[in-house]
């Protein structure tokens, strides 16, 4: 079955997604295409053809009107496209630390779903996250963050399509609105370990940075900077 890992590209963010390409790929037992999710080239295939401007310096999403924090807020849903609607794919944020083989990730998924999610129940109190970005608050907030989709499933075939993609507001994507509830697959809380938010009894199996990677003044000595650090030391090497 065609298996396939994307992760969101940031061009701010260079090292969180070194970091995060890195942990993943090194414990891979299986030769699993890893690949980053790079806005500039989604455009010039013709695949991202949302509006966009700048305010005050930050990304726009035009059909949202609301700041869009990474570039790949919403072009992660066009995954299940770019794997032909055949097998899994995962994608993740590009502030993540992969801690386990992602093979095990595979082989928890239900086919019987359309997509995999950590079912966080995240309200964040902060204004403001990582470089400055505004903190939004949606429905299911997080949840996308990590996902793992059945590219092949009926309804991520017949209605997550390019077009709509490229044409309903950000929060309605990110609350899987092509979806019935039942056809969203739940994981343990180990595979989307948001930092600061998730209880510290939990061993996490992908570390989430979602308030700000240890690099960013304020995070130096959040939960796993020391390991996001030596993983980062070893992509520079």
């Amino acid at each position: 079955m065609k298996q396939s890992i994307h992760i969101g590209f940031e061009p701010r963010e260079a090292n969180a997604f070194a970091v995060a390409r890195r942990s993943t790929r090194r414990r891979l037992t299986l030769p699993i295409p890893t690949s980053g999710l790079v806005l500039a080239d989604l455009k010039a295939r013709g695949l991202y053809t949302r509006p966009t401007s700048r305010r005050d310096g930050r990304l726009w999403d035009d059909i949202s009107d609301a700041p869009m924090a990474t570039e790949f807020a919403c072009s992660r849903f066009l995954v299940p496209y770019l794997n032909n609607y055949d097998g899994w794919a995962i994608f993740m944020d590009s502030d993540m630390l992969v801690r386990t083989n992602l093979v095990r990730l595979f082989k928890l998924c239900d086919p019987s779903k359309a997509v995999m999610v950590v079912k966080h129940d995240h309200q964040p109190t902060a204004d403001t996250k990582m470089d400055g970005q505004v903190q939004t608050r949606y429905a299911r907030k997080n949840w996308s963050s990590m996902m793992v989709f059945n590219c092949g499933h009926a309804s991520n075939k017949a209605a997550l399509t390019v077009d709509l993609v490229n044409s309903i507001p950000g929060r309605d994507l990110h609350a899987f609105c092509w979806l019935d509830d039942r056809e969203i697959g739940a994981l343990d809380q180990s595979w989307n370990y948001l930092v600061g938010h998730t209880s510290p009894e939990i061993t996490p199996d992908i570390v989430h940075f979602t308030d700000g990677i240890p690099s960013m003044p304020g995070y130096e000595n959040c939960e796993y900077a020391d390991e996001w650090r030596a993983e980062l030391s070893r992509w520079a090497a």
